[in-house]
């Protein structure tokens, strides 16, 4: 295990450098986006003005609250609690994330399947995990909301944020097969198998 502090837009080589069970902090630029969003982006054939080349994206809706735009908002929301929404969902969006918009890191909770360490090993990505519950913790790693866009999917619209020192986030599935969720799956097996066998029902 080692621990990684990378400045956002990120390289193909600092994304194979991770390996799972590795920390990574984030500094610079994380977008924020969901299910109606990539629905939009990849199913009805919507653009987004925003260079994702290199980013991370975390799948959340955040809640924001609406006040008059300002230089300090210039977006005229406050972030008010930003979570982390469950990744499974998102599986069949991960392929063209990264392939149409060079996003490299995707964060959430929960993991995604077999698919999504397919595009990781091919094309150099990674999942990076965020422990459910804490949307707190993660609003405070955010500095700013920047920009907004595809606003009319509100919540789920596109969010460009100003963090610092997000994290450390644990890489879950990494860009050389290494998965901590199919680790996980294998041993609960073996330990059922074991179990069934204990008790003469295998």
């Amino acid at each position: 295990m080692a621990d990684h502090v990378l400045t956002t837009p990120v390289s193909e080589a600092d994304i194979r450098g991770l390996r799972v069970g590795d920390r990574v902090t984030l500094e610079g630029t994380l977008f924020g986006i969901r299910d109606a969003t990539q629905i939009h982006m990849f199913d009805r054939g919507r653009r987004t003005r925003f260079d994702l080349r290199g980013h991370a994206v975390i799948h959340t809706a955040p809640n924001l609250r609406k006040v008059e735009p300002s230089p300090e908002h210039p977006t005229g929301y406050v972030p008010v609690c930003v979570g982390t929404t469950t990744s499974d969902r998102m599986e069949r969006f991960t392929r063209p994330l990264m392939e149409r918009e060079g996003v490299r890191i995707i964060i959430g909770k929960g993991g995604l399947r077999e698919e999504s360490l397919r595009a990781f090993q091919e094309l150099g990505g990674c999942y990076l995990a965020v422990v459910g519950g804490a949307a707190a913790l993660e609003t405070t790693w955010i500095e700013a909301l920047e920009d907004v866009d595809l606003d009319d999917l509100n919540p789920e619209s596109l969010y460009r944020f100003r963090i610092r020192g997000f994290g450390p986030l644990l890489v879950a599935m990494d860009s050389h097969g290494g998965s901590l969720y199919a680790q996980v799956n294998a041993a609960a097996a073996a330990r059922r198998q074991a179990v069934l066998e204990r008790l003469g029902a295998a």
